[in-house]
């Protein structure tokens, strides 16, 4: 096994070259030094990789989903992953919708509108549609990002309603770009390193706004269904179209587990895995590209009713090969995790028994208890696994040198 130092130095004659804009600190030249057991032809068994600073570009992430559909708490899981937490710009617009930590940086599409609350209303459109958003000034602005150029990004204020004036935004490692449309137009969705769709279905959609709606903003049950209606041709039109183009769609839906369900709390959850992208390898369950039934529950998993039961194998998504795991039922007692996670493989931890650890961390985030959670974090596992090998690709250097 391979033990690696990354040494970073500045250097006179560093090969780096300085780029107007680029977003990277300083020049560098980055020796990453890999010590193997094994005989070498360098003294000690170790060899120098010198990284030129062209690795510093940020990958670039898209997650796709409706309104209320869980992208913020996905976006928390994902940042707590690489470490760090998420918090707003600092010294910025405290309405602004940017989230930054050591690694990542997040921003919501919502920011690209080119209509305000006031213009959608008299032009008749919904946020939904493409004309009242500016696709022209997200796709140049992306790929300013991905080519380590800051940017002077808008914002849209949900609370006003209103668009407020430009902030600055520095490439940071990773960008992720999430809101209603990341995929939707070709040139933006060309420039994404992984694609996620959050497909909350029909049913479950409508249960979790009747639960919030009426329980927390005192709405008539009318009045949600009329908002909910008034919504579905252009979700069905602009949004849902996406995931066709997505690497890993988690797929929310009632329970199969109790009988004509329909309150939502128990949920049957899938994550859809495209086969052959670049730097991600699906996650399978016993045995990769079986088809697996497993009901779990017992002396070494507290399960109360309905229980849970887990599937696996491989299926066909939009004429695409792939491989599909679910999760129907929920946790107890998240500790106890730890014996699902025994049994998936292809999970990209760095140790045993990281998916429960991170879990655990974020016991009191919604959907800890069920699949939406569980993937949810194993996918950011996956996107930090890709990060690295992507990083690591472009500097010449094995894998294990560029780990984070």
């Amino acid at each position: 096994m391979a033990f690696c130092s990354p040494h970073t130095t500045t250097s006179l004659r560093s090969p780096c070259t300085t780029i107007p804009n680029s977003g990277f600190r300083q020049n560098q030249v980055i020796l990453f030094t890999t010590r193997s057991s094994r005989r070498s032809t360098t003294r000690h068994g170790a060899r120098t990789f010198q990284v030129s600073c062209a690795v510093e570009k940020p990958i670039v992430i898209g997650l796709a989903a409706d309104s209320g559909c869980g992208k913020s708490t996905f976006m928390r899981r994902l940042t707590s992953v690489f470490g760090g937490a998420a918090e707003p710009p600092k010294g910025g617009n405290p309405d602004s919708n940017t989230l930054i930590s050591d690694t990542t940086t997040v921003i919501c599409l919502d920011d690209y509108h080119s209509l305000d609350r006031t213009g959608r209303k008299e032009k008749g459109v919904t946020a939904l549609d493409p004309k009242a958003n500016d696709f022209d000034l997200m796709y140049e602005q992306v790929k300013a990002i991905k080519e380590g150029k800051a940017i002077e990004k808008p914002i849209y204020n949900h609370v006003t309603g209103l668009l407020d004036p430009a902030e600055l935004i520095q490439p940071p490692k990773i960008f992720v770009i999430e809101g209603l449309h990341p995929m939707y137009d070709e040139r933006v969705r060309d420039l994404l390193d992984f694609s996620i769709y959050l497909d909350i279905s029909n049913e479950v959609k409508f249960a979790w706004k009747i639960q919030r709606d009426m329980a927390e903003r005192g709405h008539s049950l009318e009045s949600i269904k009329a908002s909910i209606e008034a919504r579905k041709p252009d979700f069905d039109a602009f949004i849902d179209p996406q995931k066709q183009y997505a690497d890993a769609v988690i797929e929310v839906l009632p329970t199969q587990l109790i009988p004509d369900d329909n309150e939502g709390k128990v949920l049957r959850v899938k994550l859809i895995m495209k086969e052959g992208v670049k730097f991600f390898n699906p996650v399978y369950l016993f045995d990769e590209g079986s088809t697996i039934n497993w009901i779990p529950c017992g002396r070494k998993l507290t399960c109360s009713y309905p229980g849970i039961k887990f599937s696996y194998g491989p299926d066909t998504y939009f004429g695409q090969e792939v491989s599909v795991l679910e999760m129907d039922g929920q946790f107890d007692r998240l500790d106890e995790l730890i014996y699902v996670e025994s049994h998936l493989s292809n999970l990209s931890t760095k140790f045993y028994g990281e998916v429960t650890q991170q879990m655990l961390k974020h016991a009191d985030f919604p959907g800890s208890n069920n699949g939406t959670g569980l993937f949810q974090t194993i996918v950011g596992l996956k996107i930090r696994d890709l990060y690295e090998q992507i990083i690591a690709e472009r500097a010449g250097v094995p894998a294990e040198a560029a780990k984070v």
